[in-house]
């Protein structure tokens, strides 16, 4: 069977740089401090760890070994990817029904995520010019922030910068636009962190003596046995789900950039390392800034009736404070007490932000101009704006309706857990597990050692469980507003449709015959 020429990777350093863009995100900077502050410090990282080694590195493989075998017949969508790899324990006209339901996942999932995700990407770039400016360093930062989002043309501008920057590079393709972005966002947003992260290990106690940077480290690295036997349930759901939110597993867009691989090409080795470099911002970096900081500035950011009932009092005053909006309006305050030095800081900070909210929002946006190039045959130079359209529209609910990004992100967290599951279930158990090995070692540059294929067929799925009863338990005792109601239905109806004409366009054939007759 001869395969359209698809674009591929120019280098392995742009590959794993994307895939490590992909992966180190807004999450890494803001939730992973949230989900510490909020779950007991040290006791969150006990669970953390656990999922880390037997759910999120084998879900990361998984998703390399799928994207290139899709790549390997021109795909780079999960719908097409998925009935391929199904074809393997079911007839075509079955298997069609698992890559409908995967690519209806994935593509609905991409739209939904990324339409408020760019607006929090759009807010660090303004907060990169509100801060070398000192727009907010005279008034309240929290009034500043509110009155900040009340700014429809501010908000839109700053949205709109970020999109049309994005559109650029997509449009300009894989190794000449994404990669080339990439290889100069990644490194600046590593000197960026690792600039914070240093400054904060040596500022000591800035304010009070009696708070400083160490109270915040050891609240991260000491383990809180106590809290932990008390909310062990709690905690171990907040921490599969952050390994999980972290490394972008269960989106469809690690497929995606693995898709552009060779046949060849290892996918070991290069899953590792696309962990490591998240788990080094993640832990090291992105658990060195948020929290000491605010810590040694406890006094600045903490109310006076709160501090004088001590420190643990205070420490769990910001843990319930963290969040999106503590990182937007507490962190600014904390730069404000930093002084003139404070501006350079807080700049810092949030180009930080949105070079990482930018590198993983690409390839969201990729995800959709592949599906429209690949699936619908429409030029990439078209399709790129087509999906700037799409985001546009749906972005505007995030602005105009109360409570809409909220109602979205708990179903995305959802709706991605769930996809994951569909991975192991279809990209393991339906392609055969000893076809996954096979490929997985297919011109690896490292051998996965064999204890590892039971906790992926049997371990990973149980962790996957925990979060999705959880955070389904969640939705049902809460109500979805009918803006977010319709905004899913649509999305998920428009998924399954062009999934579903995607697979029936290339296997046509097979699937009236209903016997596999395409294999590359």
């Amino acid at each position: 069977m001869e395969l359209e020429q698809r674009d591929k990777w120019a280098t392995k350093l742009g590959l794993i740089l994307a895939m490590a863009g992909n992966a180190i995100g807004l999450g890494n900077f803001v939730r992973f401090p949230t989900q510490v502050a909020q779950n007991g410090g040290g006791a969150f990282m006990v669970p953390y760890f656990v999922a880390l080694f037997f759910l999120g590195i084998p879900v990361m493989w998984i998703e390399w070994v799928a994207g290139r075998y899709g790549g390997r017949y021109g795909h780079g969508t999960l719908g097409p990817t998925y009935y391929l790899m199904a074809r393997e324990s079911l007839k075509p006209r079955s298997a069609l029904w698992m890559g409908v339901i995967s690519g209806m996942l994935a593509s609905s999932l991409t739209v939904l995520l990324n339409s408020y995700y760019l607006h929090l990407v759009g807010w660090s770039a303004a907060y990169s010019w509100f801060s070398i400016t000192g727009a907010y360093f005279n008034q309240n930062p929290g009034d500043f922030f509110t009155n900040y989002l009340g700014n429809h043309a501010q908000v839109f501008l700053f949205w709109g910068i970020t999109m049309i920057l994005l559109a650029i590079a997509v449009g300009q393709g894989v190794s000449k636009g994404i990669e080339r972005w990439v290889k100069v966002m990644m490194p600046l947003l590593y000197i960026f962190a690792i600039i914070l992260a240093g400054y904060v290990f040596v500022l000591g106690s800035p304010v009070d003596p009696n708070w400083n940077t160490i109270d915040g480290f050891r609240f991260v690295w000491s383990p809180n046995w106590s809290y932990l036997g008390n909310n062990l349930w709690k905690v171990m759901l907040a921490a599969t789900g952050q390994i999980f939110f972290t490394l972008s597993l269960g989106m469809g867009i690690i497929q995606n950039y693995a898709s552009y691989l060779g046949p060849k090409d290892d996918v070991a080795l290069s899953g590792l390392a696309t962990v490591s470099l998240n788990e080094f911002a993640e832990v090291v970096l992105g658990g060195s800034t948020a929290i000491p900081l605010a810590t040694a500035y406890a006094p600045k950011i903490v109310p006076a009736d709160v501090l004088a009932q001590g420190k643990s009092e205070a420490l769990a005053w910001i843990g319930q404070k963290f969040g999106l909006g503590f990182a937007y309006t507490s962190l600014p305050n904390v730069f404000v007490s930093m002084g003139s030095a404070g501006k350079l800081f807080g700049a810092i900070w949030f180009l930080l932000l949105w070079f990482a909210g930018f590198t993983s929002a690409i390839a969201m946006y990729n995800y959709l101009t592949a599906m429209l190039e690949e699936d619908l045959n429409i030029k990439r130079s078209i399709g790129t704006w087509l999906v700037f359209l799409i985001y546009l529209i749906m972005g505007l609910p995030v602005v105009y309706i109360d409570g809409y990004m909220d109602q979205a992100d708990a179903w995305v967290s959802f709706q991605l857990t769930l996809l994951a599951l569909f991975d192991i279930i279809v990209a393991v158990y339906l392609f055969k597990p000893d076809n996954f090995w096979k490929e997985l070692h297919e011109g690896a540059w490292m051998e996965v050692p064999g204890w590892y294929k039971p906790i992926i067929l049997y371990i990973a799925p149980i962790l996957l469980l925990l979060p999705l009863i959880g955070m389904f338990r969640d939705l049902v005792g809460s109500t979805l507003e009918w803006p977010a109601r319709i905004a899913i239905i649509v999305l998920l109806a428009l998924g399954a449709i062009e999934s579903y004409y995607s697979i029936k366009k290339k296997y046509a054939e097979e699937l009236e015959k209903n016997e596999v007759i395409i294999r590359v």
